[in-house]
């Protein structure tokens, strides 16, 4: 559905748009201000409503049925919110022409869709010989014209309509439409619905009940998307109801099993969009669909260990991209971590070792004194390859390649070292492969900082070149926070921030940019940085498109209006960065000191009143729940049992300006690690005194 309300048959690619003629003049998306919802605000049933002082109308799109056998339905209510009664006709348009912009050329390549044959009977229409939509109620009038005798459009408000209702054109812009004509008083409403099957035969039963059939399909969605629970503000409503509009977007983009960045320009899985949305989805409580993905995927794994860097209906992708071996490993451990279940562990142990076995062959390759001395930071390192899309043109030593080669170094000896597996030796050899390449790793960034002369973190040996968005990934999920390089680290960040400022204060120009940012939001939340990571979340909000839909574009443009690619729309792969950023602001696991850092990214405007509380967010600990709230005197944490702590327990950072206050758990004084507050058992509260300069700074500002 596009945001003006025009619909498109995914089988075939025409779209159903439409008018409403009133005293004589046939009014369309142009003609009135349109909105976008999603009902109950985060479901995945969109709708788009017209105001006119006239006419109302609301369009809302659904989708039913098992996927072998799926109907897509569209509701028409025509409304009259004027105080004298109007003689409406709603049109529905069936016009050659795609939601998808003619800037779009990937996989399905966007603009006109042809329409050869048409015909219009009885609220059927059937397009080049195919029954493709079944009217609910049967139209007061139809017709179908080619090309040469003009568009649809044109014969809306005339005197007397085509009588053709089936036409040939060679042009292949052939359209038509199904008229109805109501009468309605003030306040009342009309509706029809549409039927489009997506896939498989259908027949329209003797009596659709539109309604029933939206309420299931929204019952079915809250019991996918509601595991996850957010009591939030109403300035942190938008998040709460995103989050789960994102699991929606990740869930639907699936094809089978596989997990795909998108369903228009993306026809393919890619391990690392699928290792990033599956941590997504694992923490939003959906494990399922992440064992079917890493089933499906580790199949395609070649003899040799390598892990292809995508697959799509011609098998694997042959080209060497060489983060895809530590992002399928790094896949399997996040599941066994999150469920535990050690016989798909022990299934998945083959494809893991001959992974790491290839990445061993791809380390000691490099790690010679011949590559030492052309450049000391290709030693020991993934080769040169194009798995960042910014390389394309030349592969390079990428450090992207690095830290996912080192997370996947990682799990695969905590794998190896599982009770269940008795490796002990491939545990050795791979905790052995493991150090040595974490400190080669971090030799080569000094080496190429040094190369370069620059004090941030390089997103790649030979160009040195400044990528935040992909130093994120050394982060999280790299988890080498506390390892590397300072005051690098920090000057990778502030750079960034300083940039990511410029832009959105106007003070540069820019052209677009991809919301895969979202996963520098995360990384100011593990960096301490909360009122950066509140920015930068309240900036990324508003290019949302459209916002009533919770939805991003894989491109964002300063000019939206003006034609330009856009990538998919929504894009689940972005929809992941946002997912595990959001959810990092309530509570992440930080490798370091084995513990779970909770609320490190909540705005403290939050925490006042009925403060926040999340429930049913997992982790790979179990399931958590905690509250925060704030009052005059008091900052109270509640944490519920059900939640195996981690060695290094739970840890909340004090929010606030200042010193932190006297703390209590459970009504015994602990004391403060600087800044943070470490809990070693559940259920816990925590009570901490609000200190006097806190208040007094804060009754200042107001």
């Amino acid at each position: 559905m596009g945001e003006d309300g025009a619909l498109e048959a995914v089988k075939s690619g025409f779209s159903i748009e439409p008018f409403v003629v009133l005293d004589g003049k046939t009014l369309g998306w142009a003609d009135v201000k349109a909105s976008q919802q999603l009902q109950d605000g985060y479901l995945p049933i969109p709708s788009v409503q017209w105001q006119h002082d006239q006419l109302g109308l609301t369009v809302t799109g659904f989708v039913q049925g098992r996927p072998e056998q799926a109907q897509l339905v569209a509701r028409y209510r025509l409304h009259n919110p004027d105080r004298v009664a109007h003689d409406y006709t709603l049109a529905l348009a069936v016009r050659p022409f795609q939601v998808n912009p003619p800037g779009q050329f990937l996989n399905t390549v966007g603009g006109v869709s042809r329409i050869e044959r048409l015909a219009i009977q009885d609220g059927k229409v059937s397009v080049n010989g195919t029954l493709q939509a079944f009217a609910t109620l049967k139209p007061d009038a139809e017709f179908a014209s080619a090309f040469d005798s003009k568009l649809e459009v044109t014969h809306l408000a005339g005197k007397s309509l085509p009588p053709t209702r089936e036409v040939r054109d060679g042009t292949g812009l052939a359209s038509g439409a199904m008229l109805y004509t109501w009468k309605l008083e003030p306040g009342q409403s009309r509706e029809v619905a549409l039927v489009l099957p997506q896939r498989g035969a259908w027949q329209m039963p003797a009596a659709f009940d539109a309604d029933k059939a939206q309420k299931q399909v929204a019952t079915m969605w809250r019991q996918k998307l509601d595991q996850v629970r957010l009591q939030l503000p109403a300035a942190g409503q938008p998040l709460a109801d995103t989050l789960r509009t994102a699991l929606a977007h990740m869930l639907i983009s699936r094809v089978g099993s596989s997990l795909q960045p998108g369903t228009r320009s993306y026809a393919r899985s890619w391990i690392r969009d699928g290792a990033m949305i599956s941590e997504g989805l694992l923490r939003m409580g959906r494990s399922d669909a992440v064992r079917s993905y890493v089933d499906w995927y580790a199949s395609y794994q070649f003899d040799n260990g390598m892990v292809p860097c995508c697959v799509d209906a011609r098998g694997s992708d042959p080209v060497p991209e060489n983060d895809s071996h530590g992002e399928l490993i790094y896949t399997i451990a996040e599941y066994w971590r999150h469920t535990g279940d050690r016989a798909f562990l022990e299934r998945m142990w083959p494809h893991v070792l001959a992974a790491w076995g290839y990445m061993e062959d791809l380390r000691l390759g490099e790690r010679t004194e011949e590559n030492r001395a052309r450049h000391p930071g290709f030693y020991g390192m993934m080769p040169a390859s194009i798995s960042h899309e910014g390389y394309s043109a030349k592969p390079v030593h990428s450090y992207w390649d690095g830290f996912w080669a080192l997370r996947g170094y990682k799990d695969a000896a905590a794998m190896a070292m599982a009770v269940a597996l008795g490796l002990e030796t491939e545990a050795l050899a791979m905790a052995e492969s493991r150090d040595q390449f974490q400190q080669d790793l971090q030799q080569s960034l000094l080496e190429t900082m040094k190369a370069h002369r620059i004090d941030y973190l390089p997103g790649s040996v030979e160009l040195g070149d400044f990528d935040p968005t992909s130093t994120t990934i050394a982060l999280a999920p790299g988890g080498e926070q506390g390892r590397l390089p300072q005051p690098a680290l920090d000057n990778t960040f502030e750079r960034y921030w300083q940039q990511f400022l410029a832009r959105r204060d106007g003070k540069r120009d820019w052209k677009d940019y991809t919301p895969y940012e979202w996963r520098n939001v995360g990384a100011f939340v593990r960096l301490g940085w909360r009122e950066r990571a509140q920015q930068a979340s309240e900036y990324f909000f508003k290019d949302r498109a459209p916002a009533g839909w919770n939805q991003w574009a894989e491109v964002v443009s300063r000019t939206p209006r003006e034609p330009f690619f856009v990538g998919d729309l929504p894009h689940a792969w972005v929809a992941s960065d946002f997912v595990r950023s959001a959810l990092d602001m309530f509570a992440y696991e930080r490798e370091l000191d084995e513990s779970i850092v909770l609320a490190a990214g909540v705005p403290v405007a939050w925490l006042s009143g009925k403060g926040i509380a999340i429930e049913g967010l997992h982790t790979a600990h179990g399931p958590l729940k905690f509250s925060l709230i704030r009052s005059e005197r008091r900052l109270t944490l509640q944490v519920a049992d059900g939640l195996q702590l981690p060695p290094g327990g739970l840890v909340l950072p004090w929010p606030y300006e200042g010193e932190p206050g006297a703390a209590m758990i459970n009504g015994e004084s602990v004391p403060w690690s600087g800044r943070e507050l470490r809990i070693g058992s559940v259920p816990a509260k925590v009570e901490i005194d609000m200190p006097a300069q806190v208040r007094r700074d804060e009754r200042s500002r107001l």
